[in-house]
């Protein structure tokens, strides 16, 4: 089967979503803010004699003509993707085509997927050849499971960066490292990935950044590790390369990524990546309560002042966006209070606040079934509600020591709070005084400013739709980082275009929120049921 035609279609995440960003992509023109990394990194894995034909649905729709053109359809993905990773089954094996599934999702809930064709089940490095030699000998189904923990990152392959299209995203993305040294009850990465970080190498790394610099692509490259400090000694070494490809090339990406918040103990490191041009970090912060960390098991957060370690890296000319979660067993009736502190103390614009979520396979899912509190179906997506695949309102899917009634209204207070037109632009005018920038050349320090008061405008002409206190609140925003601070421009402009999606789906949320409540105090509420999302909010 040397000419096998293989399809691979990565599924469309539940929508809408806190992550989806749809409205911030419609203002630069394109469809989704990220790629689909680890399908183009399989499809790098494919024999060389196979055709290959990549469909996004979240950009793009699966026609039947890419049905019929397919010998094999192969799909993948995470949890907020579970509905349509069923359906793209579904429609594959309707069109006669057999369908090979795989990713985190598939790997933490198998039997979810027992009707699939073949199953690839852990990371494909390490397993993805034996299911190709089945395949190839004509065998129509199998599981093929990989060692957990045991695939060699440094025997994968360059992504197929060339079946994207590029335009249809906000950025490009590349992997580090895949693990995590830290023990959070909630996070299913550790089950994944393991503890002990593997770290690629740096010829791998940057024949990756050539990889894209090849397509022409300028602009802004997200590192998905869930950890990229998680082994610092080789970030380190790594770090030093990477800005030298940088200079070498004029500077041509910008970076993000996750990282736990003991990066900001490292001042060296946090010069190296601002050096290398790393402009925002996503940090899990969680919880303002020491106790309440300590339960899930992240002391690494109850160690340091969160605003001063946050602090310390907005100094640097890096920008932080926070995760925070509400719905811990130990919580106090404070926490609304303390978290909204927090996010306005750091001057954090982008929070991602959810409900907790017992992922499956995580230390938390185990101790909830253990004590006789864990929903039926909770690892599965209703993929007929209209529902957000992220703890924004799929949480809780557990039963709560605090009353269910009081969690919301919590979480309640937060989003309404925080996403405000004055609180989240506030934010973004503390962020835009707090950072301390240097461009890296001349030329880039021209590049960034034009880029800054373009977008300012461009935005500024969709906000006018907005309504009235958005637009009044970035306009001051902007004047005020343009007299004090107008380095940051760039960066503070680039917070307030997330809040075209940010905004409205707040206020979807809040709405959703509510009427769960109501649903509580009127005895009507039911395990298992989600938020239902209403239209899009009008200006707050």
């Amino acid at each position: 089967m040397s000419q096998t035609r293989a399809l691979l279609v990565q599924p469309r995440f539940t929508a809408p979503s806190f992550w989806n960003y749809s409205s911030t992509c419609e203002i630069v023109g394109a469809k989704y803010p990220a790629p689909p990394l680890g399908l183009i990194t399989v499809a790098a894995m494919l024999p060389a004699g196979w055709e290959l034909r990549l469909v996004d649905r979240n950009t793009t729709a699966l026609s039947e003509a890419d049905l019929a053109w397919a010998d094999l359809v192969m799909v993948g993905g995470m949890l907020a993707q579970q509905p349509d990773l069923l359906a793209v089954i579904a429609l594959g094996q309707a069109a006669g085509k057999p369908v090979v599934v795989g990713g985190p999702e598939v790997t933490s809930s198998p039997h979810l997927y027992a009707h699939a064709d073949f199953r690839v089940l852990g990371e494909a490095e390490g397993v993805i050849q034996d299911f190709i030699a089945a395949f190839e000998a004509g065998e129509s189904s199998g599981t093929f499971e990989a060692e957990k923990f045991q695939a060699d990152v440094t025997a994968s392959p360059v992504p197929r960066y060339d079946l994207l299209r590029v335009k249809d995203y906000t950025n490009l993305s590349l992997q580090f490292s895949r693990g995590c040294p830290f023990t959070c009850e909630f996070c299913d990465i550790i089950e994944l990935y393991g503890r002990k970080p593997r770290i690629k190498t740096t010829a791998q790394m940057l024949g990756e950044l050539d990889a894209i610099l090849a397509l022409g692509y300028r602009g802004h490259v997200d590192f998905v590790d869930d950890n990229l400090v998680g082994n610092k000694k080789a970030l380190k070494l790594f770090l030093p390369e990477l800005i030298a490809w940088q200079k070498a090339r004029g500077y041509p990406f910008e970076f993000t990524t996750e990282a736990s918040i003991n990066l900001a103990d490292d001042a060296e490191l946090v010069a190296m990546l601002r050096q290398a041009g790393f402009f925002g970090v996503f940090i899990g912060i969680e919880s303002p309560d020491p106790e309440t960390l300590r339960q899930m098991q992240k002391k690494q957060n109850t160690r340091r002042s969160i605003p001063e370690s946050i602090g310390r890296l907005h100094a640097a000319g890096i920008s932080v966006s926070g995760g925070f979660i509400i719905g811990f067993d130990n919580e106090r009736e404070a926490v609304a209070e303390g978290m909204i502190g927090v996010i306005e103390e750091s001057a954090i614009p982008i929070a991602m606040v959810g409900l907790l979520y017992a992922l499956p396979n995580t230390q938390l899912t185990r101790r909830l079934e253990r004590e006789g509190r864990l929903h039926v179906g909770h690892d599965v997506i209703d993929p007929d509600a209209q529902t957000v695949g992220d703890q924004c309102t799929g949480g809780l899917n557990f039963d709560t020591l605090r009353p269910r009634i009081d969690v919301l209204q919590d979480f309640h207070r937060v989003i309404a709070q925080i996403y405000s037109p004055e609180a989240y632009f506030g934010r973004v005018q503390a962020l835009g005084l707090a950072l301390r920038l240097r461009a890296a050349t001349r030329r880039t320090a021209w590049r960034d400013a034009a880029q800054g008061l373009g977008f300012t405008l461009l935005l500024g002409w969709h906000f006018r739709r907005a309504g009235w206190a958005v637009n009044r609140e970035f306009w001051r925003m902007v004047a005020q980082v343009l007299r004090r601070n107008p380095r940051a421009l760039k960066q503070v402009v680039l917070a307030s275009s997330l809040y075209t999606h940010l905004g409205p789906f707040s206020g979807r949320v809040l709405r959703g929120i509510e009427a769960e409540m109501e649903a509580v105090r009127a005895g009507e509420w039911q395990a298992g049921n989600a938020l239902v999302l209403t239209e899009s909010a009008p200006d707050r």
